[in-house]
């Protein structure tokens, strides 16, 4: 009887596994999963997605499901130490987990436990038409080569009934975790990078409590021992408690504890704060060592990735993150030779590229609790750093630079690939002069930073970056910048890629439809990818001067272009200037021909067009008051208190006006139904059930005393097929005194007039005269 046959088979199904399951179904590979445990995660485990993840999570299209749980999200980490004189802990200081320099669309923790993420993906993977056979396990594994198509026999095993089968396969994962039987066949020893090892007790559960930082990330250090505090989904919080460490004297790596014992060393380290438990959903006691493998394949037949690479303390929540990491570096690299798109000898990378990052992790790991014990910067030390040296040459603080990198690190953006085949700096000895754009603020090995468009197919502002799903591809990005600048370039870019061996013409797809969308001033080749030709008009906080937000935050000249080639990954490949001639095909062709299996080349702003301003109109918040005494009035709007603006909203296909009044924040996002753009509102007309959006683009500003200026701008809105027609100041304003600077907080306009008193100034201020509009 003939053996199964596959094209990769991948043990274990926690993250790692799940991933790289999920993606290699989709892409159309051939999937045997198995795993030894009867049922998928029911509680505990990781979770924690940082900022990184959840990008990459919504280009799989995952994000949606996992947030339909109601995860908790962590803005703020808080920190806690002991006070001299004995009498137990204070808060000692608190900074963003994804502070502003870090450009991110979700700056926050999302906490929800593992068993609820595997069952997105398992749900996922299904679709796909793969399932994950349990309880299953490896007993053996040879590539012996008998089979030159599918090298790798493996032998699986049925805990169920004993039963053994054999299967062939292109290639085997392991994702079993830190006791890898396939990396213990195949003799990869773990080098520990700290002798220093700890058992952590973690602990699940409803509590209550009057210590004031439950509802946050808390790192909590006191003479009694050390806590790190999690808040969870469904009301719940996590513990991590440390309860032995190799340092102690009577040191042994199997201590255990009971949860009582857990919860005892809890409400010591808490004093003088109490807690009590409701319920414990689940509790676990483990020992944790920094290790890492020395390698992660021997042949490039058998991978792994995980926890049976690297093993690290909970302290960061980087452990399912880098195992996202892992999976999705694993799959396009299999895609792309599979595919034969790709030589076999990039698979080399795949190790070279994750160990090189487990290097760096490891090295975080260990310095992180250090960092917790020395000075914390202030609020204005944080953000008046930036990501480079100061501008006038000062290096910055010592503790500023360790502080930013680690944030950096945690949010999954400070992963930087170094240079090689797919990632092309300065440094690379490219034929073409063209690599490099000057001026680009893009690194190659880098995540692409986060940029808004207009789709110019169908007037939706959308988010650059998301525009390509997670399908295995390279992403090729044309920043056209002045069309009346460019337009030759363009076109000579055009009539090079349809060369018969430049690399789209050796690559492209022959499925593509033809299309008669009135876009004659862009060139064909071009025109071919229509849903993908963006505007780029939507105004960006981060360089509020931009004419062309997206080319200004990427360090692209809007006056010259450019060209800028992710890998599927989303991390920068290179960047190549954007030239009249062949030059800038040239130099693409020279860099994919770098790693293709076919011989490539001949030597081996855009401006919106025809867009109906029916449905995109910039809108104002216009305020109109008498102030005395007191000036920059302003809603008070932050992202731990946001103002939640409130409009009667009015639907410009049918111009019906919506009865109810609508609500929405400056700070949530919601997602497009049928596009991958998001926006602060999304509205669904009830008559024409046509759906409808609007985002804040600016502001909210503050109101000036302005003889010369009565109606002042607040906030600026970019509507899409909706108008708001009036507004209602709900929600509490702030200002502060004229000549005193005394903060007046809680301020009420509902009423039309508001009346106060100014002790410092020894007078009364008021505000009358409210009146409110809306404005082009």
């Amino acid at each position: 009887m003939a053996q199964e046959t596959y094209d990769i088979v991948i043990v274990g199904a926690g993250p790692v596994g799940l991933l790289l399951s999920l993606l290699m179904s989709r892409w159309g590979y051939r999937v045997r999963h198995i795993d030894n445990r009867p049922v998928p995660t029911a509680t505990g485990r990781a979770d924690g997605i940082q900022p990184r993840s959840t990008e990459i999570l919504r280009n799989l299209g995952l994000k949606r499901a996992i947030m339909a749980y109601g995860p908790a999200k962590v803005y703020d980490v808080a920190f806690w130490d002991p006070r001299g004189d004995g009498s137990g802990i204070h808060r000692t200081g608190s900074w963003p987990s994804c502070p502003r320099f870090i450009d991110t669309r979700y700056p926050f923790t999302t906490l929800v436990h593992q068993g609820k993420i595997e069952r997105v993906f398992l749900d996922e993977i299904q679709k796909a038409g793969v399932r994950v056979e349990r309880p299953w396990t490896i007993v053996g594994f040879n590539n012996d080569g008998a089979n030159a198509d599918y090298p790798v026999e493996v032998n699986l095993k049925s805990l169920d009934t004993n039963v053994i089968e054999t299967v062939r396969t292109k290639y085997l994962f392991s994702g079993e975790g830190a006791r890898s039987f396939v990396r213990e066949q195949l003799g990869i020893q773990i080098h520990h990078k700290d002798p220093i090892a700890h058992v952590w007790g973690v602990m699940d559960g409803v509590v209550r409590t009057n210590f004031p930082d439950i509802e946050t990330k808390c790192t909590i250090h006191s003479d009694a021992g050390s806590i790190m505090v999690i808040p969870r989904e469904d009301n719940m919080v996590r513990l991590y408690v440390q309860i032995a460490s190799s340092t102690d004297p009577d040191w042994n790596p199997r201590k255990t504890a009971t949860v009582e014992q857990v919860q005892q060393s809890a409400k010591k380290i808490l004093k003088p704060y109490w807690i009590e438990w409701d319920r414990v959903e689940w509790y676990s006691v483990y020992p944790i060592g920094q290790g890492i493998a020395e390698k992660y394949t021997l042949d490039e037949r058998v991978f792994m990735g995980g926890d049976a690479c690297h093993t690290h303390s909970p302290k960061a929540g980087q452990g399912m993150n880098t195992a996202f990491h892992d999976a999705l570096n694993m799959a396009w690299k299999l895609h792309a030779v599979e595919t034969g798109f790709a030589d076999r000898s990039i698979l080399s990378t795949y190790e070279s590229e994750r160990k090189d990052i487990a290097e760096t992790l490891l090295n975080f790991d260990a310095k992180y609790a250090a960092l917790f014990s020395k000075r914390r910067p202030n609020a204005g030390e944080v953000s008046a750093s930036k990501a480079v040296a100061k501008d006038d040459g000062e290096e910055e603080d010592e503790f500023v630079k360790t502080f930013k990198s680690s944030c950096e690190f945690t949010s999954g953006y400070g992963v930087a690939y170094k240079p090689n085949v797919f990632n092309w700096d300065s440094s690379h000895p490219a034929k073409s002069s063209l690599f490099n754009i000057p001026g680009v603020r893009l690194v190659s090995g880098r995540a692409l930073t986060p940029s808004t468009v207009t789709r110019l197919a169908d007037s939706n502002f959308v988010h650059l970056e998301q525009e390509v799903p997670a399908n295995g591809s390279f992403r090729i990005f044309i920043f056209a910048g002045k069309q009346k600048k460019t337009k030759k370039a363009i076109a000579d870019l055009a009539a090079n890629l349809e060369k018969e061996r430049s690399f789209l013409s050796t690559y492209r797809r022959s499925d593509i439809a033809e299309t008669e969308v009135d876009m004659d001033s862009i060139p064909q080749v071009l025109r071919d990818y229509h849903h993908h030709l963006y505007a780029d008009d939507i105004p960006d906080i981060r360089v509020p001067t931009a004419k062309f937000s997206a080319h200004e935050k990427l360090g692209i000249d809007a006056e010259k272009g450019g060209v800028v080639v992710t890998r599927p990954d989303s991390h920068i490949a290179c960047t190549v200037q954007l030239v009249e001639g062949s030059g800038t095909v040239d130099a693409l062709n020279e860099y994919f021909n770098s790693f293709s299996t076919k011989p490539l080349g001949q030597e081996s702003q855009q401006s919106r067009l025809r867009i109906s301003l029916q449905y995109l109109k910039m809108l104002s918040l216009i305020l109109n008051a008498e102030l005395e005494g007191v000036s920059s009035l302003q809603p008070t709007d932050t992202e731990e208190n946001p103002y939640y603006y409130t409009f009667r909203v009015q639907c410009n296909s049918c111009h019906e006006v919506h009865p109810n009044w609508v609500s929405f924040n400056r700070f949530e996002q919601h997602e497009i139904p049928g596009s991958r753009g998001e926006a602060n509102f999304v509205w669904k007309c009830r008559l024409c059930t046509k759906t409808h959006s609007a985002s804040v683009v600016a502001g909210p500003h503050t109101f000036e005393v302005d003889e010369k200026k009565k109606g002042q701008k607040i906030l600026e809105l970019d509507c899409r097929g909706l108008e708001f027609t009036e507004f209602k100041p709900d929600g509490e304003w702030e200002a502060k005194g004229t000549d005193s600077s005394t903060p007046f907080t809680g301020i009420d306009l509902s009423e039309g007039e508001w009346y106060d008193y100014d002790e410092k100034a020894g007078e009364e201020v008021s505000i009358k005269e409210i009146t409110w509009s809306i404005g082009r």
